[in-house]
């Protein structure tokens, strides 16, 4: 069966994707920092039937990069890696006039320099995949000037260029960098706790974004889900 990696499970869009994969007989190794609510749902998820194995950790630090890969080459090798681990960097956001460099750097550091890293060390086993690919969560951020999204938006950006030239670099891969759109997370209620969110759709509404793109495999690119939705 299909073997996925997906960092930041424990919640929102990365805890509704496991939940689907699981659902389609995938099974997975699972990321995040906190480890009861992934462990958790690696219990829930394995009444299904499937190998789901929790690997609590920081995606920043080399030894857990290679326990995640370590787990998925026990559990038959690596058909895709989900690079969907993130921080805002401060919240709520601020301008950037305002922006702690110390906590700019530290986004960098989780949401671009991890990503890289660990698709670094998961490549020897997705190339060995009948079908391998990495994902990434971009952001409309990374390509639109949206006030106090600055220094996220510049993370999702360097993201979003990493993938495109690993594209051009692996083209025996599908590389997809794909921009979710705005969703009911606790994160974009950290990023702007005064907005009503209660019209933003919840994870589980841009999951089917993403199977369509497992399902159809396009080409690798930049994709914006609810285009993908609309086009259902």
């Amino acid at each position: 069966m299909a073997v996925a990696i997906i960092t930041g499970a424990s919640r929102g869009f990365g805890r509704a994707l496991a939940t689907a994969l699981a659902e389609r007989g995938w099974d997975l190794v699972l990321d995040a920092r906190n480890a009861e609510p992934l462990e958790d749902l690696a219990r829930q998820l394995s009444r299904l039937g499937r190998t789901v194995r929790a690997v609590p950790g920081d995606v920043t630090d080399g030894g857990h990069r290679g326990a995640l890969v370590a787990a998925a080459r026990e559990a038959g090798g690596l058909d895709l890696l989900v690079n969907n681990a993130g921080v805002l960097g401060v919240e709520p956001l601020v301008t950037l006039d305002e922006l702690p460099l110390d906590a700019f750097r530290r986004a960098l550091e989780i949401n671009v320099v991890a990503p890289l890293a660990l698709t670094q060390e998961a490549l020897p086993l997705l190339r060995d995949a009948p079908a391998g690919a990495v994902l990434g969560l971009s952001s409309d951020a990374a390509s639109e000037a949206y006030r106090t999204w600055g220094g996220y938006g510049a993370t999702k950006a360097a993201l979003d260029q990493l993938f495109a030239v690993l594209a051009v670099e692996e083209p025996g891969l599908r590389v997809w960098a794909v921009d979710p759109g705005g969703m009911r997370t606790d994160m974009l209620a950290a990023a702007e706790p005064d907005e009503d969110l209660s019209g933003v759709p919840r994870p589980e509404d841009v999951v089917p974004a993403f199977l369509r793109i497992l399902d159809e495999r396009p080409v690798s690119g930049r994709y914006a889900a609810p285009a993908l939705l609309e086009t259902r």
